[in-house]
């Protein structure tokens, strides 16, 4: 049995699997919607936790969170498994997907996806992929992943092996979840969107100044280390924690830039369905900014590459960061401004 949902890539994994999810029980909202509904918008980076055996720097929320925000956000029922015990975790799946017939999704490692180029597998065990059927003859899984241009299939071996794929970040517990029930009628999304923005904010701005690690401080932090990196590491190690920067950057799910240009879309719905036409100013300097963490992104791959005739360095580096952090601390400060009347 093979659900007919329409597959839709998507710019990040989870908000794909999130609006699959949505979208089969009627409900079709939008990825930026989605993203910024949950807050997922953020900025980490924790030189004590480990990807690949470098520092872990992200600029959205922790894998997991958009999820459960956006579906309490809206009233809907879910639930979210893990296991210990693989049989129990590929039975369960089955009797969801067959029995119940909807589908689930499913937190998987990326390396050992079977149809995920080799230019895309690194051990990364946080990417969301939606299942939606099992055809009875060969066994095999039909996916959507928001990565693919199609629906792909996957044996159930190698499901099996990226549900508890090791190595990454940390081990995985083969995580699946899925809506268990929908309201009759949604909430109004004008006083979510204001709560929703309002947490954000706080995420990004709240924290006292000896939290180094998360929100604009963290970007601060990053700022101040990277012009040490060579000092401190040598060329090769700095190289390579400048190489997972650019990877979390451009690879992973959006990206730097592209988690904030996909807020910069919700504020510009957001604006369309509160009436709120200053979000629209908010939405054009988010995307500004979205600019400037390409431009880090290009000017570090410059320095990682070490093309002749170039010269940039890890100052320029800290730099670009340095204004960066200004621009969003401001940011997010006067858009809190902004919604706080508002929101509920």
């Amino acid at each position: 049995m093979i659900l007919s949902l329409e597959h839709r890539p998507a710019a990040h994994c989870e908000n794909g699997a999130t609006a699959t999810l949505l979208r089969f029980h009627g409900i079709d909202l939008s990825e930026p919607m989605i993203f910024g509904l949950a807050s997922g918008i953020f900025f980490t980076h924790i030189p004590f936790i480990k990807m690949s055996g470098m520092p872990v720097t992200s600029f959205r929320t922790f894998p997991g969170i958009l999820f459960k925000r956006v579906t309490k956000q809206l009233g809907i029922k879910t639930v979210t498994r893990r296991y210990l015990n693989k049989e129990h975790a590929m039975r369960d799946l089955d009797k969801i997907l067959l029995e119940r017939q909807i589908p689930v999704g499913c937190v998987v490692g990326m390396y050992y996806l079977p149809y995920m180029p080799m230019e895309y597998r690194f051990h990364f065990n946080g990417h969301n992929i939606c299942i939606v059927g099992k055809d009875e003859e060969t066994g095999d899984y039909t996916v959507h992943d928001a990565n693919a241009t199609e629906r792909v299939t996957i044996s159930p071996k190698d499901l099996l092996k990226v549900r508890f794929a090791k190595g990454g970040t940390y081990p995985l517990l083969g995580q699946m979840y899925w809506i268990e029930s929908v309201p009759d009628q949604l909430p109004d999304l004008r006083p979510i969107i204001f709560k929703a923005i309002k947490k954000a904010c706080w995420m990004m701005t709240s924290q006292p100044s000896w939290i180094h690690y998360v929100g604009v401080n963290g970007i601060d932090y990053l700022s101040r280390r990277i012009r040490n990196w060579e000092k401190d590491w040598g060329k090769r190690r700095a190289a390579l924690n400048l190489a997972q920067i650019i990877r979390m950057l451009e690879e992973i799910g959006t990206g730097g830039a592209g988690f904030r240009f996909l807020y910069g879309a919700f504020l510009q719905e957001a604006a369309e369905l509160t009436g709120v036409e200053e979000l629209n100013d908010y939405s054009r300097r988010i995307t500004e900014i979205g600019d400037l963490w390409r431009d880090f992104a290009y000017k570090a791959s410059r320095i990682f590459k070490r093309r002749q005739g170039e010269n940039y360095t890890y100052d320029d580096l800290g730099d670009v960061l340095e204004q960066i952090g200004k621009l969003e601390r401001a940011f997010f400060t006067e858009l809190k401004e902004t919604v706080v009347p508002l929101a509920p």
